[in-house]
């Protein structure tokens, strides 16, 4: 089973978040699992944007109060 990661990015603006999120999935492989924690609004966009531009699986979105969670699965890349 693949490793799950947490990207705790609240209080970045964006593009952070997506950033973190992205520098966390470096040398890991396929299938791993993040859970970004932000609580900028634009992470929503940003975070189905990075999801569709790189191939990654968006699992899950919540929001809760001014705090919002993702979990995405790492693609297999290019």
């Amino acid at each position: 089973m693949a490793e799950e990661i947490v990207v705790d990015a609240r209080g970045l603006l964006c593009p952070l978040p997506v950033l973190r999120l992205a520098k966390s999935f470096r040398g890991k492989p396929a299938g791993t699992v993040a859970l970004l924690l932000a609580t900028d609004p634009a992470a929503v966009e940003d975070v189905e944007v990075f999801c569709r531009e790189r191939g990654h699986e968006l699992l899950a979105r919540e929001q809760e109060s001014s705090s919002l969670s993702f979990r995405v699965r790492k693609g297999p890349g290019p």
